[in-house]
């Protein structure tokens, strides 16, 4: 996994100057896959590292023994604007970035969401931009594409309470592998206190299937600060204050609930902390005050490697981004080229199988080889990858 990628770039914004990554680290049949992101700061590094993580991503949910599954996985790829989201001039550049990087989206670069982005904004700029869709790429390898362009289609209409089946897939699967690995540990659901850092897309979502899981949820971070109760708090009131940036209005706050600094969830007294907003969060200088038994990744690379062996040496587990968060990437996938349909139970059967599937096999190769889940992870990619290129070949 630590090959150069496939293609490197970056593109500089003829208007503001502002700056655009595209990584594609590896294509299986021609095409790879990725979402992208928009924050500031955002470096070509940062995108490699996605991009990476999106081949394990792929190559984790190959299953070469089921001929039955219609989804063969791509390849690795990840976008990156650098600048804030919440910029008056950030759609322009959105547009302008999708328009230099159509020749890559029409032939082999399929994207999405991520960070700093909804679907709906993609969509809207990618059409924009003259794409016929942003996973455009990935038509020429479907049985049928106007029956699984309809598929999809139905599925993003599809909602649960109030949110949209696409924002919940992912959290489903972040919750499944947190019960996952507390029912190898042989702890109970009911009443395990988790924090979560994020109250977006997949922060809120996880909350949700976590809460209604029994867990109890006691802490919640967003861009304004901390929000805790030891006893608990009411997540769906939480989830129905949000802005469209996930923060949550601090009017519907109820007695017992505490308003704490942002770093706040870190130390929270918790057994789980689900860090499900930014990258690089948890630090070689702050992992001190986790003391959570379990560190669950539900953003791209919130734990530094400094960090995750200092944590490892204090005993706390950290089940890593390429398994935990992969649901949503997966989702897309099941659904467009057919394995499941635009039915909410059936995704979130689906999903939770195949996650609880994926942590188990990663938390029994950590212990048969003495290693860290993503040390396990990693070998697994690597057992996988040449199986994928002997099938498919290199590209």
């Amino acid at each position: 996994m630590t090959a150069a990628p496939l293609i490197s770039l970056t593109w500089t914004d003829h208007v503001t100057g502002r700056r655009g990554h595209l990584v594609v680290d590896r294509l299986v049949r021609g095409v790879s896959s990725g979402g992208l992101r928009m924050r500031p700061g955002c470096t070509l590094e940062e995108v490699a590292g996605l991009a990476r993580g999106m081949t394990m991503k792929e190559a984790l949910h190959y299953n070469a023994a089921d001929s039955s599954v219609r989804y063969i996985p791509l390849g690795g790829a990840k976008g990156g604007i650098d600048c804030d989201p919440q910029d008056p001039a950030a759609y322009g550049i959105l547009v302008r970035y999708l328009r230099a990087m159509r020749p890559y989206i029409e032939r082999f670069w399929t994207t999405g969401e991520d960070l700093g982005l909804t679907q709906d904004i993609v969509d809207k700029a990618a059409a924009e931009a003259g794409l016929v869709s942003s996973i455009q790429a990935v038509y020429p390898l479907l049985d049928n594409e106007a029956e699984a362009r309809e598929r999809l289609a139905a599925a993003f209409a599809v909602e649960v309470d109030g949110i949209g089946l696409d924002e919940l897939v992912g959290g489903c699967g972040v919750a499944e592998s947190v019960l996952a690995a507390l029912d190898r540990a042989g702890v109970g659901h009911e009443g395990t206190r988790v924090s979560v850092q994020g109250l977006g897309t997949m922060g809120g979502a996880t909350a949700r299937f976590l809460a209604r899981a029994g867990l109890r949820i006691v802490a919640v971070a967003d861009i304004r600060g901390t929000i805790a109760n030891p006893a608990g708090l009411d997540v769906e009131a939480l989830l129905a204050a949000r802005d469209g940036y996930g923060a949550v209005d601090r009017s519907v706050l109820r007695e017992g609930d505490r308003e704490l600094p942002g770093d706040a969830w870190l130390s929270a007294d918790a057994e789980v902390l689900v860090p499900a907003a930014v990258s690089y969060a948890v630090t070689e200088a702050n992992q001190a005050q986790i003391t959570a038994r379990w560190i669950v990744e539900a953003a791209n690379m919130p734990v530094l490697a400094e960090a995750e062996e200092l944590l490892a040496a204090r005993g706390i587990t950290v089940l890593p981004d390429v398994v935990v968060n992969s649901g949503t990437n997966a989702w897309w996938w099941w659904t467009l080229f057919g394995d499941i349909g635009a039915d909410a139970e059936e995704a979130f059967a689906y999903t939770r199988r195949s996650m609880r599937t994926l942590i188990d096999q990663m938390l029994a190769r950590a212990e048969a080889d003495g290693t860290t889940p993503r040390a396990a992870a990693h070998a697994i990619v690597a057992d996988r990858l040449p199986v994928i290129a002997d099938r498919f070949g290199w590209y």
